[in-house]
């Protein structure tokens, strides 16, 4: 077994980064997901460097695990093709708009009765209920609609995003969570149902647990933001050599490192001596933090902090990050060879299971590399497979 979900057959109609990253932690987690594209393929394979056409670095890490599949669902035969498989199908997956799927007859009311067993889940931009609901969505535009950018500005001084795809993948993770808790039940009563994951609802609830902050009451007792997280002096610090993630967060860690650099009456500060104390004056913590660090070499730094028990990391870049001794220890990332695009890079599975461990098992596919395979598999004859797979 290769993984708690070993066995699963997974429908991947997804495309770009926020579907396929939610099939993407299905598939290491051992689900046979059938990556259904377009004859276009995917949009991400075009998407950054790459050796061969259709296969960037970006498609080949949200992709490696699964199998690819062309299907024309513009065309009755292929639409066709597609119903039949999720009669045999665990999970269908999606991420067009619900309108669309109603257009190509593959909504959940018009699989659901070949199939009760069937989890269909569909992540796109809005809720169904409000008047968004029809709107496209991308990482940007939903970042700017929770406010993202502007929680950044309060640091940087101008509104701007977050230099990662963060809401495409929060909202994946929340998807493949979803998948999985709607398989739980399905176990538990033998039914399957639709699942809807709105981008905009969900990174709205990923992002204002912290930054609702005094709204969270009626009226409002203070502004929105966590003071903390927004400070513009809430970065790495700069030290002698280079730069320095720390944690000074409790009463211990701050005593402790009052002691460390020779401070230790400002542990009796009224303004420092408690967490509600240090969050109305974090501005001139960050500040004397700045001052503090660039008096000693990064390594110094490590070591003195460390040996306090104050959590402190030295900054990596991502090409340091390949070498960092604990990433390298633990074979975080490998080296593999794909059969068409040579040595590669891997990013590993961070989790551990003792008992059904997930594993690296197929490697980003070439488009419509398993067609015939996977229609084999779901029960197509040859005439039929011949006649899906001629484009």
């Amino acid at each position: 077994m290769a993984g708690p979900l070993d066995g699963i057959r997974v429908l991947d109609l997804t495309s770009n980064f926020m579907g396929p990253y939610a099939s993407l932690l299905l598939a290491d987690m051992g689900a046979d997901v059938a990556k259904v594209e377009s004859p276009a393929g995917d949009t991400t394979r075009g998407v950054g460097p790459a050796r061969n056409p259709g296969m960037s670095a970006i498609f080949l890490h949200l992709n490696r695990n699964k199998r690819s599949l062309v299907l024309d669902l513009k065309t009755p035969d292929g639409r066709d093709a597609l119903r039949r498989m999720a009669r045999d199908a665990d999970v269908l997956l999606h991420s067009l708009r619900p309108a669309a799927m109603s257009r190509l007859g593959v909504s959940y009311a018009d699989l659901a009765g070949d199939n009760p067993r069937l989890v269909y889940c569909g992540c796109f931009g809005f809720g169904q209920d409000g008047p968004y609901a029809g709107k496209p969505a991308y990482d940007d535009l939903i970042q700017a609609a929770v406010g993202m950018p502007v929680l950044q500005s309060r640091r940087s001084g101008e509104p701007e995003y977050v230099a990662t795809a963060v809401a495409d993948r929060v909202v994946g993770m929340a998807a493949s969570s979803a998948v999985a808790m709607a398989l739980f039940h399905r176990e538990r009563t033998g039914r399957g149902q639709e699942v809807e994951v709105p981008m905009f609802e969900t990174f709205a609830h990923f992002t204002m647990g912290d930054h609702l902050y005094g709204h969270t009451f009626v009226p409002p007792i203070g502004t929105w933001g966590y003071a903390r997280m927004m400070n513009a002096d809430r970065r790495p610090y700069r030290t002698l050599d280079g730069y320095l993630g720390v944690n000074v967060y409790t009463d211990r860690h701050w005593r402790r490192f009052f002691d460390a650099v020779g401070r230790p009456d400002l542990a009796a500060d009224p303004r420092f001596a408690d967490i509600a104390g240090r969050t109305d004056h974090i501005g001139e913590l960050y500040a004397f933090l700045a001052e503090v660090f660039t008096t000693r070499s990064t390594a110094d730094w490590v070591t003195l902090l460390t040996d306090a028990d104050i959590p402190a990391v030295a900054m990596n870049t991502p090409e340091t990050l390949l070498e960092d001794p604990h990433m390298t220890e633990v074979g975080f990332f490998d080296e593999v060879e794909h059969p068409t695009e040579g040595r590669l890079r891997t990013i590993g599975i961070p989790q551990r299971w003792s008992e059904t461990a997930p594993e690296l098992r197929h490697p980003a596919p070439r488009l419509g590399e398993h067609s015939a395979e996977l229609l084999r598999e779901y029960g197509f004859a040859s005439n039929e497979i011949e006649t899906l797979t001629r484009h």
